[in-house]
């Protein structure tokens, strides 16, 4: 299946703003499941591309002039094999490294007794069966928390909701503290329910020497409607757009994402 992605971001100020840094992940490589037919990224300034240390294309990006709107926008053409059961990337990492906490994903006594409830034996029909009790426990609620919510905050706030990137975070969370590898996802999902869409976060689980998929907010379990972006330990790992600039005030931000088969 090959589908067409349109990501537009646009940034406002409420003054001008100067002298900016943007670093970048909106870049999907081919491998395994995926193939990148075509892929441009279109950003005002200069910019340079190279890797970070989870094999991620990292775009950083400079403006030195004055401004007070910039916009951001990546188009393509990837095709999935929906054959595929797993991504089958080609992984550099080893998977130990998803078995160290972050400040995102730190694992309180609370979570870890509701982890050991669904899985004593670490099988993916377990994890499965995590995946679905943590969205009954936090039902998907747009715009219930922000990217700075760390998983312990949002599960003590349960009724409250939470997003994808919530999702991701307590379940990754949770298999760690089992003493599961778990790594976080961005990228895109196609649903053709969907026109307008955000980009997407999902968690990845490795057991029996195999990194499985865990869409925990849409109860996915294999890649054959996703596309993989970038893969860290958490959000900020993986962030699309994250950067600092002088002046500007206050900033707006407009994201628009389309997937759609082609």
């Amino acid at each position: 299946m090959k589908l067409m992605i349109n990501h537009q971001t646009h940034y406002q100020y409420s003054e001008a703003a100067r002298n900016s840094i943007q670093y970048i992940k909106m870049i999907p490589q081919s491998g395994g499941h995926q193939r990148v037919h075509s892929w441009d990224l279109s950003i005002p300034g200069t910019y340079d591309t190279q890797r970070d240390a989870f094999n991620n294309l990292w775009v950083t990006s400079t403006q030195r002039y004055a401004y007070q709107q910039l916009t951001i926008m990546v188009q393509g053409i990837v095709e999935i094999d929906q054959k595929c059961e797993t991504s089958m990337l080609n992984d550099v990492i080893h998977p130990s490294v998803f078995l160290q906490p972050t400040i995102m994903t730190e694992c309180n006594r609370e979570m870890s007794a509701f982890a050991h409830e669904y899985v004593q034996q670490k099988t993916r029909a377990e994890l499965q069966a995590l995946a679905a009790a943590i969205l009954e426990y936090i039902p998907y609620c747009p715009q219930a928390t922000e990217v700075h919510t760390p998983a312990a905050e949002v599960f003590k706030a349960h009724q409250s909701g939470g997003v994808c990137q919530d999702h991701s975070h307590i379940f990754i969370a949770m298999c760690r503290a089992l003493g599961i590898p778990a790594r976080y996802v961005s990228g895109y999902l196609y649903a053709p329910d969907m026109i307008h869409l955000a980009s997407h976060a999902w968690a990845e689980a490795y057991i029996d020497q195999t990194w499985y998929c865990f869409d925990i907010s849409n109860q996915i379990f294999t890649p054959r409607s996703h596309i993989y972006v970038a893969i860290g330990r958490d959000y900020y790992d993986v962030a699309p757009i994250r950067g600092v600039r002088e002046h500007g005030g206050l900033e707006t931000m407009h994201s628009i994402v389309q997937v759609l088969p082609c």
